[in-house]
């Protein structure tokens, strides 16, 4: 653009010198022909300049569209889930990132250590469901998925099961009114509603269930005594709530607390044009019954004052999730019944409209409309119709020392104030009473609850064209909790850098401790300032408080004046933008006055819970005392700085609500729109520190409790005792602490080393030398902390766990070594006692056999020496009988003669047959042939034999018989009559029966041979 615009003025003041000299002399016909050629010369070059200048610009534009190609993506943009990862971090870059990912339906996105939810206004299926919430609560690493509200959630609730200090946790929710702040309040309660329930007893899971559903169910209620639609969302919060969820120490859901700040009661009273009151009333006029809209005097063409926009249809106006939600809560029906007829009592008190009466001495006056509604409100809040006019009417003023009451006639504004306060003051009471009775059913005992996690829903930063105390008091508190964000996560992140001595480009951010100082500042202040004025308690004058303003506060940057307007006001610049406050009737609403007879007309109601709800209370004297009124300002302050204590004892989580668009239409993104709520809250500043920056900072010894394993095991001891002193001492500031810092910054440089490999790690603390910039490095040590990034940190955490695997396989080896040994023992100690028992058991046979084979041998011996005198004794008659015997070379069987016996029954024994010690059926095997003659007379060593066999002796008429058989023991009386022949062709042994079998039909032995009669 520098050439093209040189090359037009100097061709222009060429032509132009050219024109001028022309016009002093009238040029030779020579003179013009080179002229001519001059023009046309200097007219080529300043075309190529042109052209030259063009392709410059062109080359440029391509260079800045590569750069850009190269440094984002933008058919990728919907694909980052974290802003840090976009390149580069601007606020252009950052709001691309959030459009592409709003386009292809995905509205959660982290930034950094906050994250970022743009309301969708649309219903997005399957987003928030079960399985979504337990896929997230059983996940081992949730932060791996896609971003979700859940993640916050989840990780919350495991700082409180892994006891990380400080243990208690808060979850705020901020952004603007429609932001969608409720509803992710809401989806929160759910998860750990769901989550914190489980329990293995059913007893404990059905107290835990209920518990549950009346922590859930105290959503709606809330929702529909404490929000309204305004401009900006249909379902706008209208108040402050702080829900803690108590949890015992197994991480179980016991109970519930509510806390609730700045109700808007006014506009019970009054709404801006486009607005609703209250969603209770609503609920009422469009789901009562007939017999109820009887009772509360209700008909359907009713027209109330207070009731604009009915005509509205909203999801909000359910009259029977109400009616449910209650009961569950234990707001039984009469209850019930009681506070809707209360809530149509103001409706029908908000008709009552007064005129000015032609003398100022006397009251206002009733049309007979008006006087129709005053008699109803009357029946409905059961109190008395005169009273009720009467106070409304006129006033009673308390003056001297004596304290004299006069009566003073109420002029026509007085009356509708004095009608619009007793409105506000019995709805206010009637909602913190809902309050307290919820918490009284939901809220758990301090023995059975260790931690909790705390839900912030705080309305949003607003801004309309009339803004007023309510106004001004939201915004404050959303200024408090922009500080706090801002002082949690960015303040705090640089200034922690420059104390552990890194070396950081500091990143501006917006620090609003000047608006805060025109707020509340001490001595004087907004706040103050308002505060005195109700205390002076004269007539307050807007002209003359805006001096005051101006002469107090001048000097603060963010109050200006709007000077623009006919009645007084001022401009507070805010982090979100400039708000212009009204100052009329601010001092009134910062008093808010509720006048005594009002208060005691309502303790004489016949209607118990009116009773209950204002009871006996001291007078309040207007003269004396005035410096200790509590002014809705100071009550405000104090129960904020209430909060922002507990926040600051938690461990916050914050998640940034994005409005898309103003008109709540589903799907729109409007940039402008969106960009002002990312500078406002700070979210780019954010992600330009977390980016930049180290976001993981861990304590030298905390760093080692968890990674010192990766070190080798003998140099941890040294590192946990510095100079002697032990790591408990150490805690308790024993020892040497700036030499156990530094022992222990070497300890964690050397853990960092090995987990990187042997590379240096950069620090600069105490003249160490540094070789890269910090901003480069995956890791850095200050002085007391080191610093990672998540890449440092996931490689530290994959080293551990080689580290631990290593560890475990060691442990494994010894245990399985020693189950090994011990197994060996116990066998060898069982083979002992088993040996031990078999050989006792073995002897205890052995000596039974022993005793059983006596016993035998004693019966054996008495029958045989039995059966030798009965053969003795009955063998008379005796014949000689000769036995041949055909030896066989070889045999064991000896040829052997027979012998006699003589007729005294004597025998005479001739040779005995002599057989060796082979087995009887070997002996027989030996001798093919063999025939004996068997004689019943001395035949011990043959009568087996002849016990074994059957046969025929020479008399008939006996027969020996074995004892094998069924005929009992055989007796030898009579002589064989027959020889035998014994065909022994093959060994018996083959033949031999080793497990002899029980039949009884054949005959069993070691030697079974066959046997044929000859």
């Amino acid at each position: 653009m520098a050439a093209s615009s040189s090359n037009k003025s100097w061709n222009n003041s060429t032509f132009t010198n050219g024109h001028e000299v022309g016009s002093r002399a009238k040029p030779s016909s020579r003179d013009s022909e080179l002229r001519q050629g001059q023009n046309s010369t200097l007219q080529k070059k300043v075309n190529g300049f042109k052209k030259q200048a063009q392709s410059h610009h062109t080359t440029l534009d391509l260079l800045e569209g590569e750069v850009k190609a190269f440094l984002i993506d933008e058919d990728e943009l919907h694909t980052f889930d974290d802003l840090t990862k976009v390149n580069p971090v601007t606020t252009t870059t950052v709001l691309k990132c959030l459009h592409a990912r709003y386009s292809a339906d995905v509205f959660y996105t982290h930034a950094g250590c906050t994250l970022v939810a743009v309301n969708p206004f649309k219903h997005v299926p399957c987003l928030y469901s079960l399985d979504v919430m337990k896929e997230y609560h059983v996940d081992p690493q949730p932060q791996e998925l896609k971003p979700h509200v859940f993640i916050l959630a989840e990780q919350a609730y495991r700082n409180v099961q892994g006891q990380v200090e400080p243990v208690n946790q808060s979850l705020i929710v901020s952004g603007e009114s429609g932001a969608g702040k409720t509803w992710t309040s809401r989806c929160l309660m759910k998860y750990y509603a769901t989550v914190a329930a489980s329990s293995s007893s059913q007893k404990c899971q059905d107290m835990i269930e209920r518990i549950e559903r009346r922590v859930l169910e105290s959503n709606p209620v809330m929702e529909a005594f404490g929000n309204a639609r305004t401009l900006r969302n249909n379902n706008s919060s209208r108040f402050g709530k702080y829900i803690q969820l108590q949890l015992n120490r197994s991480q179980q859901l016991v109970g519930a607390s509510i806390q609730t700040y700045l109700l808007e009661k006014t506009r019970v009273t009054c709404q801006a044009a486009s607005e609703r009151n209250f969603h209770i009333f609503y609920q009422i006029m469009k789901g009562a019954t007939e017999q109820e809209r009887l009772q509360w005097k209700l008909p359907g063409e009713a027209q109330f004052c207070w009731l604009p926009n009915a005509d509205q249809k909203l999801e909000e106006d359910s009259f029977e999730v109400t009616k449910d939600a209650m009961l569950h809560l234990g707001i039984t029906s009469r209850m019930q019944r009681q506070i809707f007829r209360i809530l149509a009592g103001l409706l029908h008190l908000g008709n009552i409209q007064f005129s000015a009466p032609a003398n100022e001495s006397q009251p206002c006056e009733l049309d007979a409309q008006s006087k129709g509604y005053l008699q109803t409100m009357a029946v409905l809040l059961k109190v008395p119709q005169e009273e009720v006019l009467a106070q409304l009417l006129v006033r009673t003023i308390r003056a001297g020392r004596q304290q004299q009451v006069f009566m003073k006639p109420c002029s026509q504004t007085e009356c509708g104030m004095r009608r619009d306060c007793l409105a506000k003051v019995i709805y206010a009471k009637v909602f913190d009473w809902l309050v307290t009775f919820i918490n009284g059913s939901i809220c758990a005992n301090s023995s059975r609850w260790s931690n909790f996690i705390g839900l912030l829903d705080v309305y949003g930063f607003e801004s309309f064209v009339l803004n007023n105390l309510e106004q001004l008091c939201i915004n404050y508190a959303n200024e408090k909790l922009q500080q706090h964000f801002v002082a949690h996560y960015l303040k705090a992140q640089q200034e922690e850098y420059a104390a552990e001595g890194l070396e950081w480009s500091f990143v501006s951010y917006q620090d609003n401790q000047s608006c805060l100082d025109l707020i509340e500042g001490s001595p004087t202040s907004i706040f103050s300032l308002l505060n005195e004025e109700c205390r002076l308690n004269r007539l307050f004058d807007a002209k003359q408080f805006k001096t005051r303003l101006e002469k107090a506060l001048s000097s603060n940057a963010c109050l200006s004046w709007d000077k623009f307007r006919e009645s007084p006001h001022f401009i507070v610049s805010h982090y979100a933008g400039t708000v212009s406050y009204q100052i009329e009737g601010m001092m009134e609403k910062n008093k808010d006055p509720v006048p005594l007879e009002l208060i005691q007309l309502l303790q004489k109601s016949q209607d118990s819970l009116l009773q209950d709800l204002f009871v006996e209370q001291k007078e309040q004297n207007d003269n004396r005392g005035q410096s200790k009124v509590i002014t809705v300002v100071s009550k405000f302050k104090s129960s904020l700085e209430s909060l922002m204590h507990i926040l600051h004892s938690t461990t916050p989580h914050y998640t940034r609500c994005i409005k898309p668009n103003s008109d709540c239409r589903p799907m729109t993104f409007k940039k402008e729109e969106v960009i002002t709520q990312l500078e406002a809250c700070g979210i780019v500043e954010t992600i330009n520190i977390s980016a930049a920056g180290f976001p993981i900072r861990l304590p030298y010894q905390s760093f080692m409790d968890r990674y010192g394993l990766i070190q080798n095991p003998q140099q941890l001891y040294p590192v946990s005792g510095v100079n002697g002193a032990s790591p408990a001492k150490k805690k308790r500031g024993l020892g040497a602490v700036e030499a156990g810092e530094d022992a222990l910054g070497s300890a964690v440089r050397d853990i960092i080393s090995v987990a990187t490999s042997g590379q240096a790690v950069s620090s600069t603390v105490r003249g160490q030398p540094e070789n890269k910039p910090s901003s480069s490095l995956l890791v850095h040590c200050g002085k007391t902390k080191i610093f990672m990034t998540h890449s440092m940190l996931e490689l530290l955490e994959s080293v551990r766990s080689q580290a631990l695997s290593r560890r475990a396989f060691c442990i494994q080896r010894c245990w399985r070594r020693y189950l090994r040994r011990k197994q060996a023992r116990q066998q060898r100690a069982a083979t002992r006692i088993q040996a031990v028992v078999r050989s006792w058991l073995t002897r205890r046979w052995i000596a039974r056999r022993h005793k059983a084979a006596q016993v035998i041998q004693r019966a054996w011996r008495t029958w045989r020496t039995l059966m030798d005198a009965l053969a003795a004794a009955e063998l008379d008659d005796t014949t000689e009988i000769e036995e041949q015997l055909v030896s066989v070379q070889g045999s064991p069987v000896r040829a052997v003669k027979g012998f006699t016996q003589s007729s005294a029954g004597t025998p005479q024994a001739r040779e005995p047959m002599v057989v060796q010690s082979w087995p009887f059926g070997l002996a027989l095997s030996s001798a093919p042939c063999l025939s004996m003659t068997v004689t019943a007379s001395g035949l011990q060593k043959v009568m087996s034999l002849l016990a074994c066999l059957k046969l025929s002796f020479r008399n008939a008429n006996y027969k020996v018989e074995t004892n094998q058989f069924s005929q009992g023991v055989a007796s030898v009386r009579a002589q064989p009559q027959e020889t035998i022949k014994l065909h022994l062709r093959r060994s018996p042994l083959l033949y031999a029966d080793v497990c002899p079998g029980k039949k009884s039909d054949h005959i069993t032995g070691y030697n079974q041979i066959l046997l044929e009669k000859a």
